[in-house]
């Protein structure tokens, strides 16, 4: 039964964490009625690292799915740095790349956009060593109401904001466009998410891409890459406090990492697909603005409607 919870964790982690819906907040919820079977003096502490590895093991997908745009080293072509400049066209410093050692070059493109994506993470870290805890600690009472809440907040905001941007044409339509002061930006609208699950952080990011001026294309792609180092800080942050208090993972706990873990993988390569696809229909995210609007209002009467 374990291993099943597991896999139905592992399947809405992995759609949950690309379509801009919150992953946290249907983790939260979905936590609500779930429940496994745990040591009760472990469980708190597990679920706390669980609902954060499991993030990082979906975030995995993008790299595989996009290796070749992410991974910034190559290897030159024979006789390359002798082949003559084609006329008429000169490269830019995105297009270039750097000889490095031997035939191994840096790619600049990808190089630079790591350096944006390293700035957007800056507001992240620094809330996350000063402020991840003592949120927490105030927010985890009202866990519930909150993400309902911020459901519908951003579920609104989607929509108001897919209204006013009809038929305006984005003025960053590729990655290497974007500025660091709008990198930065993006980095900090991500703390939203952070503090208040619910947001989500694609949600978060793709609402702040789409006010800056980026194309949707542009937006989803960025949220996929930031949140690699995003969540690989986070996981390992969670792993250190976690050993840190002397926990061990024993036999069942390790058991359902691994299936989650695996499950949300295999699921995130095709939820990565069909995003993809669906922004290149050129289609907006009302959808989903509409989805949270109405879970968002169901999870409030549940849990304040209903006597609990």
């Amino acid at each position: 039964m374990e291993i099943l919870k597991a896999i139905l964790f592992g399947i809405v982690e992995g759609v949950t964490e690309w379509l801009p819906i919150s992953s946290t907040g249907h983790l939260i919820l979905l936590d609500q009625w779930v429940k496994f079977n745990l040591e009760p003096d472990r469980a708190a502490a597990f679920t706390e690292f669980y609902e954060i590895v499991i993030q990082l093991a979906a975030i995995m997908a993008v790299v595989v799915v996009y290796w070749k745009v992410l991974w910034p080293f190559g290897i030159a072509k024979a006789g390359a740095d002798k082949a003559p400049a084609k006329s008429g066209k000169k490269k830019t410093r995105d297009e270039q790349v750097r000889k490095l050692v031997g035939n191994v070059v840096l790619k600049e493109k990808i190089f630079w956009m790591w350096v944006k994506i390293v700035i957007a993470c800056i507001p992240g870290v620094l809330y996350g060593i000063f402020l991840d805890d003592l949120i927490e600690t105030m927010t985890e009472p009202y866990k519930p109401i909150i993400v309902a809440v911020m459901l519908i907040v951003v579920g609104i905001l989607f929509i108001i904001i897919e209204t006013k941007h009809k038929g305006v044409r984005p003025k960053i339509k590729t990655i290497p466009d974007l500025t660091w002061q709008i990198a930065l930006a993006i980095g900090f609208c991500q703390l939203i998410a952070a503090a208040l699950p619910g947001t989500s952080r694609s949600g978060a990011t793709i609402i702040a891409g789409l006010l800056l001026g980026l194309s949707r294309q542009v937006a989803a792609n960025f949220t996929f890459f930031l949140a690699i180092p995003t969540m690989a800080g986070a996981s390992l942050v969670k792993l250190l406090k976690y050993l840190g208090k002397g926990m061990v993972f024993n036999s069942t706990e390790l058991t359902i990492l691994i299936v989650t873990s695996v499950t949300a993988f295999l699921v995130s390569l095709v939820a990565i697909q069909f995003l993809t696809l669906y922004i290149g229909k050129n289609k907006d995210f009302k959808p989903f603005g509409w989805y949270r609007i109405v879970l968002g209002a169901l999870v409030l009467i549940y849990f304040i409607v209903i006597p609990q």
